[in-house]
């Protein structure tokens, strides 16, 4: 492929919320720009971005990916991300390799609640942005609204650059207010005719040229006094003030576009290679040395070798695909990288340039650039890639925590090792997934960041690997402990003939303060057991703690007190004093007032202001305990202590009180008793079970 200098390109991630017409937009930027030969649809099934079965079965992007494109001499890479709030990650590892965000808001819907958290990653970024008004062409689309509705919601000066020609299905071109010209799309959308502004928008274009050309002037002081003496500014003057906005987020430029018929993308291609920075432009990239020592990486090619992995892709056949930007110097095949966090030496062959689902050699690439490699052996997402001799680390984007669990089993028999191998080679690729054994329940357990995310997964891990399974909710971890005290005989006596069994073992048991665990003390004197034994009734007490009394949970929290007993010369083992003492714990239980334990976790929730009150009714409905409430931007956090039991599928729940504009994390407080109304079901509950599986 050609090779192209830093100056020349632009990395441009495409976010938006979910339907949004994002991935349509791209599409039409890579037809336009000659990369494809044909528009790809997401409808039928044809788009160069959403090509995993997955994606064409339900329409949505799930991952992004990456193709490259050429427009006025520039090299574009664009990055289509997921709007959906399963596949966030994604996004945010995306705005990372990206230097310009373009934001897609749908003319008819506007701001949807899922917009605000995509832009919330935007500013957190601190990256130049654009906005396209896409879907023009559909009924109801309201261009002004939108910029209305950014303006007032989004908390940000929108910059309109143009005027849609038409209206809804007769959306036919825009003016350009910059030029004052009119630009026309005939037929698939790369025929453009040039004219002059139509009559009927003439005053309306004025109008917003004034607007635009005070707002242009303000980046500059110079050209303000200027503006104000009433020079009048030079289209030169107002395209330098229009790049040095967008480089300073002065404004948010505004666009109007439809993906669909390819009318109004010439014009965002423009303002990409003309208006917006290149990776020379961009801040130095900023890391630690090995040592911890603050450092920074120009994006120069002449400079030491640094990238950023912001995405790996595993396959089973063709090994790992490691996708990463190049921050500085210049990078060509067969070459060694050091991973600086790992501290680890990797050689790759070929480098390539992805184009979608498939990808082509590259003679070399430089700073600025995004490639990617083959067959990496330690590199993950998240790692750093540079010279040995000139090693820094660049800190991992953040990642989500996980939100929902499902227990995971195989349909095959013999299938529990493959499933365990598979899952490890798809966290590779998502970092947001995790996997893991529950030493409790024996549960193979996979978490996610929603409902959407796990069943994705599942069928990647048939369709890659395949593993079929079956996803069950997980169970919740009770324990089981003692509220009194009780003093209990265990005794085995067995004569079968020959030698017998024999062993007496008399347990004091009382509770413990919740999370000390298991005490054992030994308080036999005189030799009624003798000390080889002791260890033998410690044994038998922690074997029958693995299975309580109540309802089969282990038992914690007791403190378990040998303190007398019996043994015959002969019929006496280390066997049959463990059956004792297990035999002594259990009925020692039962008289002891023993009581269920459930986990309590803590909880943080961030959701707008007008759906706290669901959000507290629905806490409260849970059995939960607010703690605390902090305001944090136009959003409210909620903090609370909620048992396990309630919150296992809480990440659904939440969606749909919110609109998906409520966010929350969760994890492991402590134990705490539950209810006798609620106990009483879940022993019953265990007790069928237990039938059942007899």
């Amino acid at each position: 492929m050609k090779q192209y200098k830093t100056e020349d390109v632009r990395n441009v991630a495409v976010v938006s919320h979910a339907g949004s017409g994002k991935t349509t937009l791209c599409e039409a930027m890579l037809f336009d720009a000659g990369a494809v030969d044909r528009l790809g649809k997401v409808t039928d099934g044809t788009s160069n971005f959403d090509f995993e079965p997955e994606e064409v079965k339900r329409a949505i992007t799930i991952g992004t990916a990456l193709f490259t494109a050429e427009w006025k001499k520039k090299k574009i890479n664009l990055l289509d991300t997921p709007g959906d709030p399963n596949f966030s990650a994604e996004v945010q590892a995306a705005l990372r390799a990206a230097d310009i965000a373009v934001l897609a808001v749908d003319a008819v819907d506007s701001i949807k609640p899922l917009t605000e958290k995509v832009w919330a990653g935007i500013e957190a970024a601190g990256m130049p942005r654009l906005l396209a008004v896409t879907k023009m062409d559909r009924e109801r689309a309201d261009f002004d609204k939108v910029v209305s509705d950014v303006k007032e919601t989004l908390n940000v000066k929108p910059l309109v650059l143009q005027l849609p020609i038409g209206k809804e299905a007769d959306f036919m071109g825009v003016v350009d207010l910059l030029s004052m010209k009119s630009f026309t799309f005939d037929g698939d959308g790369k025929t453009v005719s040039t004219g002059d502004v139509p009559a009927d928008l003439k005053d309306e274009a004025e109008s917003r040229r004034e607007v635009l050309i005070e707002d242009l002037a303000e980046v500059d002081d110079g050209l303000m006094e200027r503006y104000l003496e009433g020079e009048e500014l030079g289209s030169g003057e107002l395209s330098g003030a229009l790049r040095q906005g967008i480089l300073k987020r002065s404004f948010l430029p505004v666009l109007a576009c439809s993906g669909l018929t390819n009318k109004g993308i010439q014009p965002i291609l423009d303002t990409i290679a003309d208006a917006c920075p290149s990776p020379a432009e961009m801040p130095a990239v900023t890391g630690a040395t090995l040592d911890g020592k603050e450092v920074s990486r120009d994006p120069a090619p002449d400079g030491p070798f640094c990238g950023y992995v912001f995405k790996t892709l595993a396959d089973p056949y063709a090994g790992r695909l490691t996708l990463f930007r190049i921050f500085s110097g210049t990078l060509t095949p067969d070459s060694n990288v050091y991973n600086s966090g790992r501290k680890a030496k990797e050689r790759f062959g070929q480098l390539l340039a992805i184009q979608g689902k498939h990808q082509k050699s590259l003679e070399s690439a430089q700073a600025g650039d995004i490639v990617a490699v083959a067959k990496l052996k330690e590199t993950l997402t998240g790692d750093t890639l540079c010279t040995e001799k000139d090693p820094m680390v660049i800190p991992p984007h953040s990642l989500p925590q996980p939100v929902i669990s499902f227990a995971i089993e195989p349909k095959a028999k013999g299938d529990e090792e493959k499933i365990t191998q598979s899952l490890a080679k798809l966290t590779e690729e998502d970092p947001t997934l995790t996997v893991n054994r529950d030493a409790q329940t024996n549960e193979f357990l996979i978490s996610g960041m929603g409902q959407v995310h796990i069943e994705v997964t599942v069928e990647k891990l048939k369709r890659k690997f395949g593993v079929d399974v079956n996803l069950k909710t997980p169970k919740v971890p009770y324990k089981e402990t003692i509220k009194g005290k009780a003093k209990v005989e265990g005794k085995l006596k067995k004569q079968t003939g020959g030698r017998g069994q024999f062993a007496v073992a008399w347990l004091d048991l009382e509770p413990l303060a919740r999370g000390e665990g298991f005490e054992f003390v030994d308080k036999i004197v005189g030799g009624v057991i003798p000390r080889q034994y002791i260890p033998a009734v410690e044994k038998g007490i922690v074997e029958a703690m693995e299975g309580g009394a109540l309802a089969g949970y282990p038992v914690v929290d007791v403190r378990a007190t040998v303190f007398d007993g019996k043994y015959h010369d002969v019929d006496s083992s280390e066997q049959a004093f463990k059956i004792a003492a297990s035999k002594g714990f259990k009925a020692g239980v039962l008289q002891a007032n023993p009581v269920l334990l459930e986990p309590i976790m803590n909880m943080e929730i961030v959701v707008p202001e007008d759906c706290m009150g669901d959000v507290m009714g629905d806490l409260n409905s849970r059995r939960g305990r607010i703690s605390g409430m902090d305001a944090k931007g136009g959003s409210q956090v909620v903090k609370a202590q909620v048992p396990m039991a309630e919150v296992l599928k809480y990440a659904s729940d939440l969606t749909s009180m919110t609109s998906g504009r409520g966010i929350f994390s969760m994890e492991f407080s402590h134990y705490e008793e539950v209810p006798a109304s609620i106990a009483e079901k879940i022993i019953e509950a265990s007790g069928k079970a237990v039938e059942d599986d007899d």
